[in-house]
């Protein structure tokens, strides 16, 4: 790993997104090493691609998550953080909760 060292993030989903990932609301993930630095968008993508189970567009819309989805970066607000270009840090704790009910 030449570039950034990995990052380990606990990962948290709530109020319902956790049923798009087994049910299990708490993920420890090791971020692969990559050439760029880790961002929510990059995030995003590596989210859906290994650990979303089904009905990714429950939770991914375009390259952002989908309305109604709250996210939460070490219990701040994303959007206080700069959302999708948040360079993810190692340890950091980030919540996806679904503030939609009912089907």
């Amino acid at each position: 790993c030449k570039m950034a060292a990995p990052v380990s993030l606990l990962l948290e989903f709530g109020g319902g997104a956790e049923l798009l990932f087994d049910g299990v609301k708490k993920h420890h993930v090791t971020l692969p090493c990559q050439p760029d630095p880790w961002n929510v968008r990059r995030l995003l993508i590596w989210i859906k691609g290994n650990l979303l189970k089904e009905r990714p567009e429950l939770f991914i819309q375009g390259d952002s998550v989908r309305p109604g989805i709250l996210v939460l970066i070490n219990d701040a607000d994303w959007e206080l953080m700069g959302e999708l270009d948040y360079t993810v840090r190692n340890q950091d704790n980030i919540v996806f909760i679904s503030t939609l009910h009912g089907g």
